[in-house]
């Protein structure tokens, strides 16, 4: 008997010791549970507090001033516009940069991010490159005049403002490559500075000791020594000198400062990388970016700026890479080549690499077969279209009329259209018709478009219409290559490449 009483208590101590024991447990979980809420709560009212902090830090261009006659939206990749300003207001005054209250570009590259996700290529277009900067909106709501054979940089000053007019240079890209553009960013010399600052500083490549007179050349006389030979870390006033440095360097040309600062753009890059690409991290770049950062309307907030920031974070150095429009020499500017201009953008437009892969992604312009939509057959069987010559190409109208009796199409009308300064391909349609009219669009590469409240479909051909043969003759342009030219790979820097890599005009 004694022994069973023992037992008995025994099994009843022991139970209440589990039940203490589960009691405390569920007391831990608790506090842990309450613990990690408040925690959370603390970091997302953390985190909104910094939001709103660098929201006020963000300056937006208005999107009115944006063309309405753009290339069509991307269907694999997107492009970024980043525009670097070296406008003397505000902060900038004591940075150096052009004379006066008019802000300027003094640096300016198309970031292509393809549809996997995984590679970026970076186009640097040069300032004194000659254009076509299409119409652009002034301060007053007025809209200017197309012009021709004009320095690129000459459209970010159109209106003359302290600010600039992003949206001008934006016009100009996309008349330039038959690329939307997704989104712009200008960055002054003020954020760029303190951005190389959070990031403690980028490695650089210096050939030869440099003075006050290389980087001012109107000083007169040779100045200080701001520059030692050799590789060096430089951040804050001194990286904005190097990035700006164009005499007594080199050729002392434009060409070679973007290759200067397509090295110095990599090591930035690998710097953010070796710190890691997280909230943690890129919170002191997006404080120090902010304070001097002018961007569309679709990144106007902090929260949109670090989530696009995250969504770059697969892409690794080597496949990073930045090249230069295909150029040459005209006097004392600089000519775009074609057909390798073209080219290039026809290899954006395809989401092909560097070495002609197709990174479009699963989202790319691509059918479930894994046909490109453009080697599918066109039929235009029972849709009827007019065709209206938007270009100064005298019988464009009349071929494409053509191609598109060719594919099955009934072409009711062939006419001018009121303005011959369209350049991107219009395809206008009525209640009903958007199916006809994306059938219409397959055959125009880039084509926008449009719905209206007219009837039937109406292709308006821009100037960046590639034709294709028409049946019993030959092209008068043949269809750009959609591989990238072979002088502009050989000529690419990776964000892996050494700092004194490739720097052949620097």
């Amino acid at each position: 008997m004694t022994g069973s009483h023992s037992a008995r208590d025994g099994r009843r101590n022991g139970d209440n010791a589990a039940r203490g024991r589960r009691r405390r447990r569920r007391s831990k979980a608790r506090i842990a549970g309450v613990t990690t809420a408040s925690f959370l709560v603390l970091v997302a009212a953390g985190a909104g507090w910094l939001y709103h902090r660098l929201d006020g830090n963000i300056t937006t261009f208005g999107a009115d001033g944006v063309s309405r006659d753009r290339p069509a939206p991307n269907t694999g990749g997107s492009n970024v516009l980043v525009i670097g300003s070296d406008s003397r207001s505000g902060n900038n005054s004591d940075l150096g940069g052009g004379e006066g209250d008019v802000g300027r570009s003094d640096t300016a590259f198309l970031l292509h991010i393809y549809g996997d996700r995984k590679h970026a290529l970076a186009v640097s277009v040069p300032r004194d490159a000659l254009v076509d900067i299409p119409p652009c909106r002034l301060p007053d709501g007025s809209w200017t005049q197309p012009r021709s054979n004009v320095m690129f940089n000459a459209a970010f000053t159109v209106g003359e403002t302290a600010d600039g007019n992003p949206a001008c240079t934006q016009n100009t890209v996309e008349k330039l490559t038959g690329l939307r553009v997704d989104h712009t960013v200008v960055v002054d010399f003020n954020g760029f500075a303190k951005m190389t600052e959070a990031v403690g500083g980028v490695p650089v490549c210096v050939p030869q000791d440099l003075y006050q007179g290389d980087l001012n050349p109107n000083l007169g006389h040779r100045g200080k020594r701001i520059f030692t030979k050799g590789q060096q870390t430089v951040e804050g006033r001194k990286a904005l000198d190097y990035v700006r440095l164009r005499h007594g360097i080199g050729d002392g040309s434009d060409i070679g400062r973007i290759k200067r600062q397509q090295a110095f753009v990599s090591g930035l890059i690998r710097k953010i990388k070796e710190q890691g690409v997280n909230p943690t991290t890129l919170l002191p770049l997006a404080t120090a970016a902010t304070e001097s950062l002018t961007v569309d309307p679709e990144l106007g907030s902090a929260q949109k700026l670090l989530s696009f920031a995250m969504g770059l974070k697969d892409i690794d150095l080597h496949n990073t890479a930045f090249v230069t429009v295909p150029w040459r020499y005209q006097g004392a500017r600089v000519a775009i080549v074609h057909p390798a201009a073209d080219n290039l953008w026809a290899a954006l437009r395809a989401d092909r690499t560097l070495d002609g892969k197709d990174a479009a992604g699963e989202d790319g312009p691509k059918k479930k077969s894994g046909k490109p939509a453009s080697q599918e057959p066109v039929s235009g069987a029972g849709i009827d279209v007019t065709v209206l010559n938007g270009t100064h190409s005298t019988g464009l109208g009349a071929r494409v009329a053509d191609t598109l009796r060719a594919a099955g199409f009934a072409v009711t009308a062939t006419t001018t259209a009121p303005s011959q300064d369209h350049t991107t391909t219009r395809i206008a349609y009525g209640p009903g018709q958007e199916e006809r009219a994306r059938t219409t669009a397959r055959l125009f590469p880039g084509a926008e478009l449009h719905e209206g409240s007219a009837p039937g479909i109406t292709v308006t051909v821009g100037s960046s219409y590639t034709e294709t043969p028409a049946p019993g003759g030959t092209a008068s342009a043949p269809p750009a290559d959609d591989k990238v030219p072979t002088e502009v790979a050989d000529d690419a820097r990776t964000a892996d490449d050494d700092a004194c890599a490739k720097l052949s005009y620097g």
